[in-house]
């Protein structure tokens, strides 16, 4: 039985380490320093600032950020999609271990669908990559995707960089596999690989002309057992239908190839031709050049997030458009003429904020 002395002692221990914690969240430059030291712990919490809708925390993230800049960059950022069944996190988990053997540190952002009624994610990915994430080079950050059209978690960008603040060489975005709508991931990522099922149609698969022709790679999973022949048909095919789409403004011809993450037979092929898009990328300049015109597509999508956010908050403007949808509703409003009508609602409130 514990004395009273020694209970004592464990509750203010508790209280310091509560304390110490709420300091930290609070701190970005010891953040900061804790993250560039390589500090999961640390990293975690900054990608809780990160993602946090709260003004406080969005501020603190900020500043973290940019504290964090200049060690943001020397990863190869590579997005992975295709559709739920297709086995993207079994996928991850073997080639995540073929990229530790080479030496390589691993961060995971998996995007999983949302919750309707609590908007957290729903498959949890990381209890799907058991092996993968008790290798200590390893990362991975399950996100809900918060609905989010793109397959993407709003602050996935800004998570990219906090990983490769902390020293990851490769940072990899497992989206949700949406089909068409799943387009944003290629706007913050290097190389963007696609991952099909031999044996089932685009209709099937949902996998449209428009999401292949962004594809660097695409590679036919669960080529094993009796699905070995019909993958590799598959991938012919595949290849064939490439050689169709426009030629892409870097040069690349995009990649058609098959694995298996059982028995791991060809996954070390898709890190290899992975590897060889990036030097090339790097030697022409067309990497740097991409990174430079993702940045100008993110600032004007934060813009717009910003903009949006600030029409929203305006005094009486939830009100107005909650109106506004059940008079559309019932059939007797006009879309355009509401839509205007609230704009200059907005408009006549920043113009008396003014004055």
């Amino acid at each position: 039985m514990l004395s009273n002395d020694k209970i004592l002692d464990n509750q203010r221990k508790k209280e310091w380490l509560a304390n110490r914690k709420k300091q930290l969240e609070r701190n970005p430059d010891e953040l900061a320093m804790r993250i560039r030291q390589g500090d999961k712990v640390a990293l975690s919490r900054g990608l809780t600032l990160v993602e946090s809708t709260r003004k406080n925390d969005h501020e603190t993230a900020l500043t973290l950020l940019d504290k964090l800049r200049d060690q943001t960059g020397n990863s190869i950022r590579i997005g992975i999609t295709g559709v739920p069944g297709v086995g993207k996190s079994t996928f991850i988990e073997s080639f995540g271990q073929v990229l530790v053997e080479k030496g390589k540190k691993i961060a995971v952002l998996a995007i999983d669908p949302s919750s309707e009624k609590s908007g957290g994610s729903i498959l949890g990915d990381k209890t799907r990559m058991n092996k993968l994430s008790q290798l200590p080079e390893v990362y991975i950050r399950p996100t809900a995707s918060g609905g989010s059209l793109g397959g993407v978690a709003k602050r996935t960008r800004e998570s990219i960089l906090l990983c490769e603040a902390a020293g990851f060489d490769v940072v990899i975005i497992e989206t949700v596999g949406v089909g068409q709508s799943e387009t944003m991931v290629k706007e913050m990522v290097d190389f963007f690989l696609l991952l099909m099922l031999a044996g089932a149609g685009d209709e099937l698969q949902g996998i449209k002309r428009g999401i292949m022709e962004m594809a660097d790679a695409l590679v036919i999973t669960k080529a094993d057992g009796d699905n070995e022949a019909a993958a590799k048909r598959a991938r012919n095919e595949y290849k064939n239908a490439m050689h169709l789409f426009p030629p892409n403004e870097n040069g690349w011809i995009p990649k058609a190839m098959t694995c298996s993450s059982y028995t791991n037979i060809g996954v070390p092929e898709v890190w290899e031709t992975i590897e060889s898009f990036a030097n090339k990328m790097t030697l022409s300049g067309f990497l740097d050049a991409n990174r430079r015109g993702q940045e100008v597509y993110w600032f004007k999508e934060t813009l717009k997030e910003m903009l949006i956010a600030n029409f929203m908050d305006a005094k009486g403007m939830k009100e107005r458009i909650l109106a506004a949808e059940k008079i559309l509703f019932e059939g007797k409003g006009n879309a355009f003429a509401d839509a205007k009508e609230l704009m200059q609602f907005y408009i006549t409130q920043l113009t008396n904020a003014k004055n």
